[in-house]
């Protein structure tokens, strides 16, 4: 089978519908996920061909949902929770972090919880209230959840593939604004592991790391700098937690300056764990030091304000420019 260009959307979707057609324990749960087949149409036509009792339409309860996946993962299914938007997770959160993440250590692992949480996040959308949250760091610091974020179609035809065969429980985060963004799928491929960070564009004078939806501002980042004579590694982390820092290290090692972005506040974010963990392992190698730009710590602006408040290409490259001045 050839590679087939499609959005990431239509990725994700294929990705349910294999694991639908593959293990009959896979459920499909959320609101609207049936008959209209999702928010952004992501399981769209799944309630048609599997059913009502595999892909189930719930109610408007956050903490219902997360709350009824963990019953199901307990009786041997795989369910596959959507919240519709970032910011309604919270409802959710207890749930998640003080049952899903804690049944696994606590029974010594003979309890597995395979449960998926896909939660679309971030902006860009010019969406309303509570709808461009980027949450990701609150979960990466509960211990016994995988928090991942698939930055391109492939990554997120594979990856929701690998969290659904997972026996812990996944955070998936989904960049919304680049549902429409096409890219290749080899549906017949053999994806890396997927925790493993991924170098997308090779370099020699700066490392810029960046996950989710801020991948595509980062290549773009290098394809501007290349203007100028500079040469951006840039690595897609892919996991938030683990995060793969051998991958980073080789990168700093090799060029010197670390540079990471990403939507969610600066403040307290995966960001700094990137620049600490960095700053340890690659001290005598680092020529600058590792700086982060991101979302400010501040709520989420209004949709007419997200573009001052995004790290777009701009505030990238005034980052990049800073690390090269040192």
């Amino acid at each position: 089978m050839t590679a087939e260009k499609m959005a990431m959307a239509k990725a994700l979707n294929s990705s349910l519908r294999k694991a639908l057609e593959s293990d009959p324990k896979v459920l499909v749960m959320g609101e609207d996920v049936g008959k209209l087949g999702g928010v952004f149409r992501i399981t769209d036509g799944l309630q048609k061909d599997f059913g009502e009792e595999r892909v189930i339409d719930t109610p408007l309860a956050e903490s219902g949902i997360i709350g009824t996946a963990i019953g199901l993962a307990l009786r041997g299914y795989r369910p596959i929770a959507e919240i519709q938007f970032d910011g309604f997770v919270f409802p959710g959160y207890d749930q998640i972090v003080t049952q899903l993440a804690k049944m696994h250590a606590r029974s010594l692992g003979k309890v597995k919880l395979p449960v998926v949480v896909r939660i679309p996040f971030g902006g860009g959308i010019g969406a309303v209230e509570h709808h461009s949250e980027s949450p990701e760091a609150l979960f990466a610091h509960v211990a016994g959840l995988k928090i991942v974020a698939p930055g391109n179609p492939s990554d997120a035809y594979w990856m929701l593939q690998q969290a659904i065969e997972c026996d812990d429980p996944v955070i998936f985060f989904e960049p919304k604004a680049r549902y429409w963004d096409k890219g290749e799928v080899d549906a017949a491929g053999i994806p890396g592991p997927l925790h493993a960070a991924k170098v997308v564009r090779p370099g020699t004078d700066l490392t810029l790391v960046a996950y989710g939806p801020t991948v595509k501002t980062a290549l773009a980042a290098a394809v501007a700098a290349e203007e100028d004579g500079v040469s951006l590694e840039v690595i897609d982390l892919r996991s938030v937690s683990p995060i793969d820092f051998d991958t980073l290290q080789r990168s700093v090692e090799k060029t010197g300056r670390l540079v990471v972005a990403h939507e969610a506040p600066v403040f307290f974010g995966a960001g700094a764990e990137v620049a600490a963990r960095i700053t340890e392992r690659c001290f005598y190698h680092l020529q600058a030091p590792v700086l982060r730009v991101g979302g400010f710590h501040a709520p989420y602006p209004p949709a007419r304000l997200e573009e001052e408040y995004l790290p777009g290409l701009d505030r990238v490259l005034d980052s990049v420019d800073r690390a090269l001045a040192y």
